[in-house]
């Protein structure tokens, strides 16, 4: 029996490689096409021209035929719009509503702002960053098919007031919300009491006492081969600081619910985010946020890990 406790106790996880992500190549700027003019110099003389038959006996019949000119090239079509991707001509932005305000490439205050706006009436499902990039361009083109503007993709007088005149200033909290992924609807199993309420659906982590939620941050969970277990659980101890007998790596923050699973801090999930996983335990990336909650979780307190 007492080698059976010191086995769970010496259990533990740590991050693993999931395979590299892939590298989001940014699209090129599209260069400017070449327009075809015709040389004034090839302009066909009115003598080199073929004379059909019957042709004026004016012609000299030796008279060697000038080159005929070459018929300008077709235009070609017109590239099909890439949201954000040019800078807006004047006559462009004077047609789709109004001086342009923000468009891609930006990073500003004013840009965090729009992402703010654009996640309360559903447009834009990330926590703010401040940079207007194909998300945004994206987000604010599909805001501007709906309500009947130009689908520019960069954000003009008119499609500014439209969208101010249908969101609220956004708080504190929204401008830098604590997740980067958006919460998902609590299981009803954490609407009562003291909870660790942990999505894998949304990626997220809630704690949680009597239906409100006093702090959240963003999570990651294990591989195929080591999954994160699923049901409800209980805190049955935690420890300020862990090194896994297993793996070997440091496991601060500890509060473990399964096992060797625990819910900790992870050093390599907030240098490479979701480019990697755990051996089962649920990472925390953010930890000063989570030495707070460490603080306040009790052993015994509920854990309840869902889709």
């Amino acid at each position: 029996m007492l080698a059976a406790a010191a086995l769970a106790l010496a259990t533990g996880c740590t991050a693993q490689a999931v395979g590299a992500a892939g590298a989001g190549s940014s699209p090129a700027a599209p260069s400017p096409a070449s327009s075809a003019s015709a040389s004034p110099s090839a302009a066909p003389s009115p003598a080199g021209a073929s004379s059909p038959a019957g042709a004026s006996p004016s012609a000299p019949a030796s008279a060697s035929p000038s080159p005929a000119a070459s018929s300008p090239a077709p235009s070609s079509p017109a590239p099909s719009p890439s949201y954000g991707d040019d800078k807006p001509s004047a006559s462009a932005s004077a047609r789709s509503g109004g001086k342009v305000l923000m468009t891609k490439g930006m990073e500003n205050e004013q840009v965090r702002e729009l992402q703010a706006r654009l996640r309360q009436v559903g447009y834009f499902d990330r926590g703010p960053t401040a940079f207007y990039g194909s998300l945004t361009a994206d987000a604010v083109a599909a805001f501007q098919t709906k309500r009947g503007l130009a689908a520019t993709g960069w954000v003009d007088e008119t499609t500014w007031t439209k969208l101010v005149g249908m969101t609220r200033k956004p708080t504190a909290n929204e401008l830098r919300p604590p997740t980067s992924n958006a919460l998902d609807t609590p299981d009803p199993r954490c609407m009562t009491g003291r909870v660790l309420c942990i999505s894998k659906e949304s990626r997220t982590l809630a704690w949680m006492i009597d239906g409100r939620v006093v702090s959240a941050m963003d999570v990651r969970f294990g591989s195929v081969n080591t999954p994160t277990r699923e049901g409800t659980f209980k805190v049955d101890r935690k420890e300020r600081t862990w090194t896994s007998t297993l793996y070997h790596s440091e496991m601060p923050y500890s509060m473990f619910f399964s096992g060797g699973q625990a819910v900790h801090y992870s050093a390599d999930f907030a240098a490479r985010g979701y480019n990697g996983a755990s051996h089962g335990c649920v990472n925390v990336r953010d930890e000063a946020r989570l030495a707070k909650v460490f603080e306040q979780v009790r052993v015994g307190d509920k854990v309840v890990v869902h889709w």
